[in-house]
């Protein structure tokens, strides 16, 4: 994609988001970071991922699926090139599997545990054409189904992040003002539980809660595709 004499990685636009100045640079980063990706998926032992949104934006042609909706980081949005899709949950249980088995092929059949979470943050905007808190709604209670069914299965365990944030008890003082945002705190909090449900992670990594909890306390290191948009739509 280009905008203002620069060119983008349409599948990563957030990750190099001053752009490049040729397409040659375009390929050639992306080339590395899918390098240290197969390096991660080749060594790593736990997986961890987070299910934020079912709402996307495809290519028609081909059917590829970006992180972010053509137009807004950068790129021009033309309604017959891209198309608007809500994932099922059939869709995404197979779009699941297919990663687990890509990830196994790397490894070479070599079996790793997986940690499922859902993002607690509701969404900022939505395509569908419905309210955006019908649309948070609808999104998360997917991708938890999916989730929970997931993690019946061996070697995949469900972290209730979501939960924890979304407790009707502590609901208002777990957002800031704008009823979105999670507060620091309670970021503290969610990952001081995580720390307590798998302590041999923690032991393996010989990890000091205090270190984890004064990293956790810096705001940049706390971000999203959606903060980034947010940033850019201004």
């Amino acid at each position: 994609w280009k905008k203002n004499g620069k060119y983008f990685d349409a599948l990563r636009p957030a990750v190099e988001p001053e752009g490049h100045d040729t397409e040659q640079e375009v390929i050639e980063h992306r080339d590395f970071h899918i390098k240290k990706v197969k390096d991660v998926f080749t060594k790593m032992n736990l997986f961890i991922f987070t299910l934020g949104l079912t709402e996307m934006w495809v290519h028609k042609k081909s059917g590829t699926v970006y992180p972010t909706a053509p137009g807004t980081i950068c790129g021009e949005f033309d309604e017959n090139i891209y198309e608007f899709k809500n994932a099922k949950f059939r869709e995404i249980i197979n779009d699941f599997n297919q990663f687990k088995a890509t990830v196994r092929k790397i490894r070479s059949d070599r079996p790793f545990r997986m940690i499922l979470t859902v993002s607690p943050v509701p969404l900022t905007a939505t395509a569908s054409g419905k309210h955006v808190l019908v649309s948070t709604i609808h999104s998360k209670s997917i991708l938890r189904a999916v989730a929970g069914q997931l993690s019946t299965s061996p070697r995949i365990d469900y972290f209730p992040s979501f939960e924890i944030v979304n407790n009707p008890r502590l609901h208002p003082e777990n957002f800031k003002e704008n009823l979105r945002s999670v507060r620091d705190e309670t970021v503290e909090m969610v990952m001081k539980h995580f720390s307590l449900e798998h302590p041999p992670i923690q032991r393996e990594k010989k990890l000091d809660p205090k270190i984890v909890d004064n990293n956790l306390k810096s705001k940049e290191d706390i971000q999203c595709e959606e903060a980034l948009l947010e940033a850019f739509g201004k």
